[in-house]
């Protein structure tokens, strides 16, 4: 979907939903990560995470929209826009707009894990951080640590 489709289906769902026009831009933001969309409060414009339209469809696209047009048009009217609210609640409410994005499973943070094992007694040591085996010794006792592998965890 282009940014120009998206474009008008928030024109779409703004004079169907709220009966009042959208005005300003909507745009794709494939660099958000932990939220659906957003309302810029200085320009006015709507930016969308594609990937809930990706992983969970048309139908959660439409409730993000609807959420951040209630931003927008509460903004405008100068009542409650933030999701504390209780303009913003009641009118997400009418509208039948989400108040949360599904997960994506774009938050995922890959981390690294070290495994440096003991030459003298075998044992292993566990590290997120890599570390100088010149400057560290074995623990228990006071042997040298080598490097024996690394994985990836999700």
């Amino acid at each position: 979907m282009t940014d120009q489709e998206l474009q008008k289906i928030v024109e779409t769902v703004s004079l169907e939903s709220f009966s009042k026009p959208f005005r300003h831009r909507a745009r794709f933001n494939s660099r958000l990560r932990t939220t659906g969309g957003r309302y810029l409060l200085a320009s006015h414009d709507i930016e969308i995470n594609p990937r809930p339209l990706v992983v969970h469809g048309m139908e959660e696209l439409i409730a993000i929209i609807k959420h951040e047009l209630c931003h927008y048009h509460l903004h405008l009217e100068g009542k409650g826009y933030r999701h504390m609210d209780a303009d913003f609640k009641n009118l997400l409410r009418q509208v039948g707009g989400t108040r949360y994005c599904k997960d994506t499973g774009a938050r995922r943070i890959v981390k690294t894990r070290y495994d440096y094992k003991c030459m003298n007694c075998g044992l292993v040591y566990q590290r997120k951080r890599r570390i100088d085996t010149r400057k560290y010794a074995c623990g228990a006792c006071r042997g040298r640590l080598k490097l024996v592998g690394n994985t990836r965890l999700v």
